[in-house]
């Protein structure tokens, strides 16, 4: 996979686990990846000057330093890939580390040619999101979609929208009314194919409604394809229509927040 001009992917890891960079490393190699293991936290302007693609973490090797690095590259340098792939955690820490802007959580123990198949996942998607700044927002409805601050607003109020929401909601408003599979949303939000049984979509989907839903009640955005996808195309409702649009809403997407995690659905 190419990617920047140079023609590779520029990757930098944080990890002393000796036997899982060894066997990264030739497979890196393999691939013609430019790489380079680091051993603890660097400045910010560091990595800026290395010109990354992607940056590969593990939190528990720079310890309660991990959050501040992870918070300070994910703000400063909003371009990078940046993927945690560390051992045992819970879910609040996963769903923290996302939130900060993470775009990928790898568990250890782990394969490096997984690892490696996400880090092309999310520079493939950072590459679509900056061909997408350089287009301009697109208003649809009452809806002003920014790539450029990967944000939505009504009326100059941001809906606050996760990364993973922005994705999703501009892959679909780029569709131009077009339905598109869930096989094909995940393919192309998430990276990877999606497993038998995998709600994510759905479940995003359901968050990404409730926020329109909450900005623009008097607007309909997605439109469900039972049994095939979803295709955005923004149409005006009277208010009569409105509870019966948030009852449909609520009745597509019922799973609560415990379902999602047994489901085996990612975080923001």
């Amino acid at each position: 996979m190419t990617t920047n001009q140079a023609g590779t992917i520029r990757l930098a890891v944080i990890d002393t686990d000796t036997a899982f960079l060894t066997v990264l490393g030739k497979r890196l190699d393999g691939a013609g990846w430019e790489h380079r293991v680091l051993s603890s936290s660097v400045p910010v302007e560091e990595l800026v000057a290395m010109k990354l693609n992607a940056l590969l973490v593990d939190l528990a090797v720079l310890g309660s330093d991990g959050w501040d690095l992870l918070e300070r590259v994910c703000g400063a340098v909003p371009g990078l890939g940046v993927l945690v792939c560390t051992g045992q955690s819970t879910v609040a820490q996963r769903v923290r580390g996302l939130r900060m802007g993470a775009d990928d959580w790898i568990g250890k123990p782990c394969h490096p040619e997984e690892a490696m198949a996400r880090v092309e996942a999310v520079v493939r998607r950072r590459k679509r999101a900056a061909t997408r700044e350089d287009v301009g927002p697109m208003v649809a409805g009452e809806l002003e979609i920014r790539a450029d601050q990967y944000q939505a607003f009504v009326s100059g109020q941001s809906i606050g929208l996760t990364r993973r929401e922005f994705e999703l909601l501009a892959l679909l408003a780029e569709a131009n009314g077009q339905v598109i599979e869930r096989e094909d949303i995940y393919q192309r939000v998430w990276g990877y194919a999606m497993a038998h049984g995998d709600r994510s979509v759905d479940v995003f989907v359901r968050k990404l409604r409730r926020k329109l839903q909450r900005h623009s009640a008097n607007w309909r955005y997605i439109h469900t394809h039972f049994g095939i996808g979803y295709r955005f195309d923004p149409e005006a409702i009277g208010t009569e229509a409105e509870p019966a649009s948030q009852d449909a809403g609520a009745a597509e997407g019922a799973e609560t927040l415990e379902g999602e995690q047994a489901a085996g659905v990612p975080a923001e």
